[in-house]
C-alpha cells in the first residue's frame, strides 16, 4: 500500500502544477476545468485497470508447462506428415 501512495504523490504534484499553468498562462477557467476533467477520467481509467488486473486469476505454472508440452507433442512430427509437399526437400535415404 505504501508503494502505491508513493507513486501517486508525483502524479498529484504534476497535476497541481499543470492546473496552475493552465490557470496562469491562459487565464481561462474552461481550460482548467477541461484539464481537471481529463485528469479525473484518466485516474478513473487507471484505477479500473488496476482493479481488473488484481481480480484476474493467475495461471498456475503447471498449466503453462502442460500447454507447452502438449503443443510440442502436436508439432513434433509436423514435417514428416507430407514429405511431398511443395517447397519441401525430399528426405535423404
Amino acid at each position: 500500500m505504501i508503494r502505491s501512495r508513493a507513486a501517486v504523490r508525483p502524479l498529484a504534484v504534476l497535476l497541481v502544477l499543470l492546473l496552475q499553468i493552465a490557470l496562469l498562462d491562459t487565464g481561462s477557467l474552461p481550460a482548467a476545468v477541461a484539464l481537471a476533467a481529463t485528469a479525473a477520467a484518466a485516474s478513473a481509467l487507471c484505477l479500473c485497470a488496476r482493479l481488473a488486473a488484481r481480480c484476474a486469476p493467475a495461471v498456475p505454472p503447471t498449466r503453462v508447462r502442460t500447454a507447452i508440452r502438449d503443443r510440442a507433442r502436436r508439432t513434433a512430427f509436423l514435417p514428416q506428415r507430407d514429405p511431398d509437399a511443395p517447397g519441401r526437400r525430399r528426405p535423404r535415404a
